[in-house]
């Protein structure tokens, strides 16, 4: 995995998750009428802001890092940062993290802190992971928080997503197909035909927005790993090599848009770079501690620690900031909830 890609899966997920914040929880229809099509930040003052999505992917890359292809140090290390992340009050954190977040505290080992979900947690800090050990780590990370096979088996076909997008020009879904049922053997056979029906689904052309309607998700799409992930998917496999096009077809579903385009962006992220993502949306971003260049240093040391044996030392940042920008990042998360309150409806 080389620097542009890494760059490019920390941006994209970026990206995608600060544009499709706004729209998070919303039917399609409403999303329309009340906010207009995802084309630029509705945030803040027409600025973006990254939430849990982006958070948990840059914690992943910190952890891999350190661990140097250890599995059971990037375990630890990921339990530690999930720990403090809890206690700077992050906005909109999914019941199944908070629980088990909340278990570390209370003293269970991180091999016992998950619990029985299949949210789309895992997969939304899965496409960064690519390394020999690649399926132990996401194991490890989508158990540290969600037990739940299905949660497992939706960060794999995330990160084989990400893998391939990147080393195959042109996709071949197929291939793919083939890579994630591998690795999930006998136990998804139900998985794997729902994602093959993303592919008959592609292939005749059918928009995501007509394929997430299909699945009856006319509201928009829900934080189930069975939804979340074969609607990325579909948006991926439609516009593989097209940034904008990808992350706008999956945002216009509605639903957990941040989480569903902070997904598609890491995979389109890891075929274009940061290069293939509009200077507008990258610039756009308003953040601190974990700003767009803090991010871009992330992916320079994740880059190193891939290609040295030598100690690579992860990017940090204060606790405090973090608390500070979390605090402020709530006002702003209650200001558009009391904004949903008023039509059009």
């Amino acid at each position: 995995m080389n620097r542009e890609a890494i760059i490019g899966c920390i941006l994209g997920t970026a990206v995608g998750d600060a544009l499709g914040l706004p729209y998070e929880g919303v039917s399609p229809r409403r999303a329309q009428r009340m906010l207009g099509p995802p084309d630029r930040y509705r945030f803040c003052f027409r600025r973006g802001m990254i939430s849990d999505d982006t958070e948990h992917t840059c914690m992943v890359a910190q952890s891999l890092i350190e661990a140097r292809g250890d599995v059971d140090m990037f375990t630890r290390r990921m339990a530690t940062r999930l720990r403090w992340w809890i206690v700077a009050l992050p906005a909109g954190v999914g019941k199944a993290t908070a629980r088990s977040c909340i278990r570390l505290w209370l003293g269970f080992k991180p091999r016992n802190a998950g619990v029985r979900s299949a949210g789309n947690g895992p997969a939304m800090r899965a496409a960064i992971d690519d390394l020999p050990l690649m399926l132990n780590m996401i194991r490890a990370s989508s158990r540290l928080t969600h037990t739940d096979p299905k949660a497992e088996f939706g960060a794999i076909a995330v990160a084989l997503a990400a893998k391939h997008s990147r080393n195959h020009k042109p996709v071949d879904a197929n291939v793919w197909l083939m890579q994630v049922a591998d690795a999930v053997g006998n136990d998804g056979a139900q998985w794997i035909d729902l994602l093959r029906q993303v592919i008959v689904s592609v292939e005749s052309k059918q928009s995501t927005l007509a394929f997430a309607e299909s699945l009856g998700l006319t509201k928009g799409v829900t934080g189930y790993t069975y939804h979340t992930v074969p609607l990325a998917i579909h948006a991926w496999l439609s516009f593989p090599g097209d940034f904008r096009q990808a992350v706008t077809a999956i945002i216009g579903c509605g639903g957990d848009a941040d989480t569903t385009a902070a997904i598609v962006g890491g995979i389109v992220g890891s075929a274009v770079g940061r290069q293939g993502i509009p200077d507008q949306w990258i610039d756009g971003i308003w953040e601190w501690p974990r700003s767009v260049a803090w991010m871009q240093n992330l992916g320079d040391a994740f880059a190193k620690s891939m290609s040295t044996d030598q100690p690579i030392s992860a990017p940090t940042i204060h606790p405090l900031a973090v608390l500070i920008r979390n605090l402020f990042f709530l006002v702003v998360v209650l200001f558009h909830g009391f904004r949903r309150l008023a039509p059009p409806y």
